[in-house]
């Protein structure tokens, strides 16, 4: 394969492949088409079989209409709702999801939810269809989209469910889980998975159990005596995920994660946060101190954006802090950010 990548006929076909992106326009990100176009070429003599091309080809597909449907709202703010399919309306949990998408829309975000029935319709019935997405999933059951989001532009129907989850926490700033079956375990093992490996950026994690429920007390209960008497986890993973049982709280987790810190990024070995107020320097100095045990070296330190930052264009405005993550102790970061909402 290396061999194939070299000589006149790679660079004959580089040529080739810029020509039909200048045909098509131009646009953005010349390099990265360029790239996936000629990966795509490469299938002629890599991939035999052609149900495996099938699930490449719907999997961009898929993707990429998904990301150009969501970019005309990436400025504003999002939380995925996960559930039980199966929970009728007038249940507690049901009026639970509808109360939460109401009031967190009313704070100006955007509901995602998998567009089926239970608590993902109860999501949309709260937040209305014009602050809600739906990330269907075609299935020989429990298809059909519901019928608040069904007709609205900004539903997406999924073969698969790799691209549904990747949609969902691509564009998600929250997650909140009520109870469900296998499938809301299975997205809030995946979100936990993916925080604790970095894999994913932090959010909040909230679980809203029905007033007085039990369903999330009993799932952390299991998790605390078998995973982390068992050495599976460490005790800083439980900062990942906070457990309610009222839609006060859980509105209230989410908006304040978000009330003085902005994002984060690598650039590099460097984790630059970003933040809507500047720190003092003696604030600076004491997340240096206090949370030394994940930083692999140096120190935490005051920077402007850097020049990968400057080349993407995006949030330049904010003051940022930066510091060498040892990208093992995502709780402990987690407890950095609570201290850097506390400035």
């Amino acid at each position: 394969m290396a061999r194939r990548n070299r000589g006149p006929g790679a660079l004959e076909l580089k040529k080739r492949i810029q020509e039909l992106i200048e045909l098509q326009g131009g646009g953005h990100n010349p390099d990265l088409v360029a790239d996936i176009v000629e990966n795509a070429l490469k299938l002629l003599t890599d991939v035999e079989h052609r149900g495996d091309v099938r699930v490449i080809q719907t999997a961009v597909r898929e993707l990429r209409y998904a990301f150009s449907l969501f970019a005309p709202y990436a400025e504003t703010r999002k939380v995925t709702m996960f559930g039980s399919a199966r929970t009728v309306p007038g249940k507690p949990e049901y009026l639970q999801a509808v109360e939460f998408a109401r009031r967190i829309a009313e704070k100006g975000w955007m509901v995602i939810t998998g567009a089926g029935p239970g608590i993902m319709q109860a999501g949309h019935e709260g937040a209305g269809p014009e602050k809600s997405f739906g990330v269907n999933i075609r299935l020989p059951w429990e298809q059909n989209a519901n019928p608040v989001i069904e007709k609205d532009s900004k539903l997406i129907n999924f073969k698969y469910f790799f691209t549904r989850k990747l949609t969902f926490l691509r564009h998600s700033d929250a997650i909140v889980l009520f109870p469900g079956g296998f499938g809301t375990l299975d997205e809030c093992y995946e979100a936990i998975t993916l925080m604790q490996t970095g894999k994913s950026r932090l959010m909040p994690l909230v679980l809203i159990d029905r007033p007085g429920g039990t369903y999330w007390k009993t799932w952390d209960r299991q998790v605390r005596e078998h995973l982390l008497r068992n050495q599976f986890i460490s005790r800083d993973d439980f900062e990942l995920y906070e457990i309610v049982d009222d839609v006060d709280a859980a509105v209230r987790t989410i908006t304040r994660f978000y009330r003085n810190f902005h994002s984060m990024r690598f650039v590099k070995d460097l984790l630059v946060i970003r933040m809507k107020a500047a720190p003092t320097d003696h604030a600076i100095d004491g997340l240096g101190i206090d949370f030394h045990d994940i930083i692999s070296q140096g120190t935490v330190r005051r920077i402007e954006p850097t020049p990968e930052e400057v080349e993407d264009g995006t949030d330049l405005e904010y003051p940022r802090i930066a510091f060498e993550f040892n990208r093992r102790d995502y709780g402990r970061l987690r407890q950095m950010i609570q201290v850097i909402n506390s400035f």
